[in-house]
């Protein structure tokens, strides 16, 4: 015999009521391009993507200047090739890669993104935001 437990109608809208009012419930974390640059970034790569982050000096290359990506390709950015490198495509340590592989901290939801070639591709949005912040740091 199967039991069937029944709730009175005012103990399921309580129960819907504290989802709605409590602070973060039913929601997914939000996060930017500016958020993750903060957190992941902004420690090698510096506030402004200078390369002049506080753990710069400790590192025995010096990251990258971010706010010449564009500059030095034509006055374009490079938002392929730069998702590419922060996800970590462009290989490990043995191919000279210094920085880290973000791709685990970055997966998530997809969007269809465009690289140029007019194929939309399902990538995810937290390394999109990152890419289109960080054209907001170039001169």
């Amino acid at each position: 015999m199967q039991r069937v437990f029944l709730y009175p109608i005012g103990m399921i809208a309580l129960f819907g009521l504290a989802a709605c009012v409590l602070p973060g419930a039913g929601k997914e974390e939000q996060t930017s391009g500016a958020a993750d640059y903060a957190a992941y970034c902004a420690g090698c790569h510096g506030a402004g993507g200078a390369g002049d982050g506080e753990m710069a000096a400790g590192l025995e290359t010096r990251p990258a200047d971010l706010t010449g990506l564009a500059a030095r390709n034509g006055g374009a950015f490079p938002t392929t090739r730069v998702m590419a490198q922060i996800w970590g495509y462009t290989g490990g340590k043995d191919g000279g890669r210094v920085m880290p592989q973000f791709s685990a901290l970055l997966d998530g939801a997809l969007v269809p993104y465009d690289g140029g070639d007019g194929i939309q591709t399902p990538t995810p949005i937290r390394l999109v935001e990152l890419a289109e912040y960080l054209k907001v740091l170039q001169k």
